[in-house]
């Protein structure tokens, strides 16, 4: 059973059990796909509802970040603990390296993608990368095509949301892969691109702050947070 947040529904899971259920997905028949939710990405499905759509029909549904986590304790359903996508993303390259499945990247700038892949290589001996395309595409059928021709057992999609979710539900299965992941900017971070917050700064809850003073043009994506608050305690009244 899934936690309500502002009608987007989490898995409420430990990254323990995460990575447990995304092997799963990955020894099961047809295409699964993971998405990793954060209050913006909330507050997109609360205005899009192809957005909610394709986010609620993923097969596992992780909270990114402290402030869905918040949320949910606010309206009375706790959730576990956060699942940041990168960390999940990480602990599944462990297993997939374990077993030598292959990855493939797709997202980015085409030097990012090619970097995080060569990065990544090195990283998890055993992974097996199955090729990369870079985000900057304006048909889906070609891009799919590469794919499924590569033979990859996982795709990350660093599309950015919605976008990657929409994408996710409608060119999964034609992938023929078993498992695609939502992961945002991840590329960026396993390329080197782009620091992660300390773990100071993480475990504080503080991650989005961190980010905004290095890139202060997200002032707009995060004023999306004191509005998800709002919304949840607004939702709060109405119980």
């Amino acid at each position: 059973m899934r936690i309500d947040v502002l009608g987007v529904g989490f898995d409420n899971v430990t990254m323990e059990e995460a990575v447990a259920r995304g092997v799963e997905l990955l020894h099961s028949d047809g295409a699964h796909y993971v998405v990793t939710p954060n209050p913006e990405i909330v507050e997109v499905c609360r205005e899009d509802p192809a957005a909610a759509e394709a986010v609620n029909g993923a097969d596992l549904v992780l909270p990114d970040g402290v402030g869905v986590v918040k949320g949910a304790r606010m309206l009375g359903t706790p959730l576990k603990e956060k699942v940041p996508g990168i960390e999940f993303a990480a602990h599944f390259m462990e297993r997939m390296a374990e077993e030598g499945k292959s990855l493939y990247l797709l997202g980015a700038k085409p030097d990012v993608a090619a970097q995080a892949a060569e990065n990544l290589r090195r990283q998890y001996a055993g992974l097996r990368i199955a090729g990369v395309h870079d985000g900057y595409f304006h048909e889906d059928a070609p891009v799919v095509e590469e794919i499924a021709q590569s033979g990859a057992d996982v795709v990350f999609v660093c599309l950015g949301a919605p976008k990657q979710e929409k994408w996710m539900r409608k060119n999964g299965a034609a992938t023929g892969a078993r498992v695609l992941c939502g992961l945002g900017g991840s590329l960026d971070v396993f390329a080197g691109v782009v620091e992660r917050a300390p773990k100071f700064w993480s475990d504080h809850g503080l991650e989005w702050f961190y980010r905004l003073c290095k890139e202060p043009r997200r002032i707009g994506r995060m004023m999306k947070l004191p509005l998800f608050l709002v919304h949840v305690k607004q939702e709060r009244r109405k119980k």
